[in-house]
């Protein structure tokens, strides 16, 4: 580990370094919760809305069959549902089942709990400062929203 004199690591390894910190969290909950961590992503993307196969692969950065087998896979689990495009009769659209949506919502305020918890030794205005910083990085890059940002209420029912 290369660090400068005052014992601080670059930004080039703290963020490839902080990215392997938070799949490693991801991971792990996901394994919990019996999903691979690609599930758990599409099953927190669908949160939101139903995506067609083509706005997922672009989403999620998945090509057309990796999409289509991690699809069926979760499918086959019963935790998200193809249905016609209401808008095009060629075309799906991925959805959540009851199943999924009540998985997805348990491992989305576990995992946000996991990932919260990493930041416990910084001080709030620091936090505030990692999270602002971040989010610029994030949106200079367009970074897709896979992950929305964690509702503090079910953060803290989750806790209780």
């Amino acid at each position: 580990m290369v660090k400068d004199d005052d014992g601080q690591i670059g930004v080039v390894a703290a963020l490839v370094r902080s990215t392997f910190l938070v799949n490693a969290v991801y991971a792990d909950s996901a394994r919990e919760y019996g999903l691979t961590s690609q599930q758990g992503q599409l099953l927190c993307v669908l949160m939101a809305q139903p995506y067609g196969m083509s706005e997922l692969g672009a989403t999620l950065g998945l090509a057309k069959s990796s999409l289509t087998g991690l699809v069926d896979r979760t499918e086959r689990n019963g935790l998200v549902e193809r249905k016609p495009d209401p808008h095009d009769s060629r075309a799906v659209r991925v959805a959540l089942t009851r199943r999924g949506s009540r998985l997805a919502k348990d491992f989305y305020v576990e995992t946000c709990r996991r990932i919260e918890r990493l930041t416990t030794g910084l001080a709030a205005a620091e936090r505030d400062t990692l999270a602002g910083l971040l989010g610029r990085v994030v949106l200079d890059n367009k970074v897709p929203a896979v992950f929305r940002e964690p509702d503090e209420g079910a953060l803290a029912d989750r806790k209780h």
